[in-house]
């Protein structure tokens, strides 16, 4: 065996190899990136893997006058912005608003919000970007984006001691779904009579898709794989599922109206209640980085996994 995982972290998984051939083999079908949490995402070709994920990924947040974190669950609007990442700007857009644009690297002033149960170091943009987004949200609201020099862990509990960063993420910096998993819903909302609905509702980082020649992936593959190994241009990546992504009602929301229904929840919970979540619905698996930091990472790579027994 060659050298190439020598600087994975100690303990971790080994890639699959000759000897030990890999359980799934899969392609990246889809890549995307959410530069604001909770707005809507950015389909790309490619994108740099960092220690808290996908490059931009969650690195910019919308508060309330109070500095706690907004989402889609109590401001469905949200999903109405989309973002469009440029070569030194995002640019945000949302309907019935002009648009507003921000440079990547710039920032105003400190601030301290608050996600979750954690509080977080982050950076105010400015009160241009707190108009537009109080105008079109309805209510005080500001844009922050994430201090860099903050470091904010995923649980430890589900990563086994590993120290894995995050930015505004809800806890673990890649989700992981197969086009299997998202068939397979489709096929039961079929059966009851419902429309298919889009991968853009789970909100995924990487998207695992069917390799030619290779054994069709099954429904929520995803749940069952150790380490997830990808050949890229400039070396391995390797990235572990820890947790089991529990569902809130966002799913339910159709993201090119922000309009929500009931149909996409109701199904889950008929067949993805998870014992390791405690009976709670989840769809896709939260991931950590183990190797790979700095490379690009792009739709069409090959993908290689094992399944975890245990």
């Amino acid at each position: 065996m060659t050298d190439l995982y020598k600087d994975a972290l100690p303990g971790t998984a080994s890639p699959p190899t000759p000897d030990a051939p890999a359980d799934v083999a899969a392609v990246i079908s889809r890549l995307y990136v959410y530069p604001v949490k909770s707005c809507a995402g950015v389909r790309v070709a490619q994108a740099v893997l960092t220690q808290t994920g996908l490059e931009f990924d969650r690195a910019w947040m919308v508060v309330d006058g109070g500095g706690n974190f907004l989402t889609q669950r109590e401001l469905p609007r949200l999903a109405l912005i989309q973002p469009q990442l440029k070569h030194f700007e995002m640019v945000l857009r949302a309907p019935g608003m002009l648009a507003l644009h921000i440079a990547l690297d710039q920032v105003q002033a400190p601030a301290r919000v608050q996600l979750w149960n954690d509080e977080v170091a982050a950076y105010d943009m400015g009160p241009v970007a707190a108009q537009w987004f109080s105008d079109f949200l309805g209510l005080p609201a500001r844009l922050v984006r994430f201090d860099p020099e903050h470091k904010r862990i995923s649980s430890l509990q589900w990563t086994d001691g590993i120290e894995a960063l995050n930015q505004f993420n809800d806890g673990y910096p890649v989700l992981v779904i197969s086009e299997a998993s998202l068939d397979q819903l489709n096929e039961k909302l079929a059966t009851r009579g419902h429309p298919a609905v889009g991968m853009e509702r789970f909100r995924p980082n990487l998207v695992l898709g069917h390799a030619a020649q290779a054994l069709e992936l099954s429904p929520h593959d995803e749940d069952r794989l150790d380490s997830v190994h990808i050949a890229t241009g400039q070396g391995p990546v390797c990235l572990k599922p820890v947790k089991p992504c529990p569902r809130c009602p966002i799913p339910n929301i159709d993201p090119a109206t922000a309009v929500s229904t009931t149909e996409v929840g109701d199904l889950l919970q008929s067949y993805r209640q998870d014992a390791r979540l405690n009976g709670a619905v989840s769809f896709g698996m939260n991931a950590i980085v183990l190797q790979g930091v700095d490379h690009l990472l792009q739709v069409g790579q090959p993908v290689a996994a094992s399944y975890h027994f245990g």
